[in-house]
C-alpha cells in the first residue's frame, strides 16, 4: 500500500511542478517519506515518473466511469462531462501524459506508459459507445479536449459533445 501512496504523492507533485522543476529531494518531501524508502519503490526520477503516470491513468479511468449510465450516447456524453471536471480539477494546464511525453520525447519508458494510457482511453471510448468503428474519431476529440482546455474551457466540451452525438447518430 505505501507504494501506491508514494505514486499518488508523486502524481500530485508532477502534476503540480511539472516534471523539471520538483528535485527528487522535493519529491521525496512532497511524498513524505525517507529517501531510503523513496528510491526502495522507485529507484530513479525516471521510475518515479512512470509510476505516477500510471497511478494517475487508474484513477483516471474510475473518474471517467463514476456513476456511468449504461453503454451507447448517453455513457459518452457523460464522459465528456467526466472529463471536464477532470480538467477543472485535476489538469487545468492540459493532459500530464502529454506534458511528460514532451519532457522526455526520447524516453522509452515515458512514451511507453503515455502510449499505454492513450491506446486504454481509445479502447474505453469505443466499448463504451458500443461502436468500435469509432473508437479513433472519439478519441480524437478526447483528446482535442484535454489540449484545447487551456483555451477553450466549458466551449471544448459542448463542441465534443455535440459532435460525438452527431457522429454516433450517423451510425445507429
Amino acid at each position: 500500500m505505501l507504494k501506491q501512496e508514494i505514486a499518488g504523492a508523486l502524481e500530485v507533485a508532477f502534476s503540480q511542478y511539472g516534471f523539471a522543476e520538483p528535485s527528487v529531494a522535493k519529491l521525496q518531501k512532497l511524498s513524505g517519506v525517507s529517501l531510503r524508502t523513496l528510491y526502495k519503490y522507485y529507484p530513479s526520477k525516471q521510475a518515479m515518473i512512470v509510476a505516477a503516470l500510471e497511478y494517475r491513468h487508474q484513477r483516471y479511468i474510475a473518474f471517467l466511469l463514476e456513476n456511468a449510465p449504461a453503454k451507447g450516447a448517453d455513457c459518452i456524453v457523460h464522459i465528456f462531462s467526466r472529463l471536464k471536471h477532470w480538467m477543472e480539477q485535476f489538469a487545468p494546464n492540459g493532459c500530464l501524459s502529454i506534458n511528460a511525453l514532451s519532457a522526455f520525447p526520447d524516453d522509452l519508458e515515458v512514451s511507453s506508459a503515455v502510449q499505454k494510457h492513450k491506446n486504454e482511453v481509445r479502447q474505453l471510448l469505443a466499448q463504451q459507445s458500443l461502436q468500435q468503428s469509432l473508437a479513433d474519431v472519439l478519441f480524437l476529440l478526447h483528446e482535442g479536449v484535454s489540449s484545447a482546455w487551456p483555451v477553450m474551457g466549458d466551449d471544448a466540451v459542448i463542441s465534443a459533445q455535440q459532435s460525438a452525438l452527431l457522429l454516433m447518430k450517423g451510425k445507429s
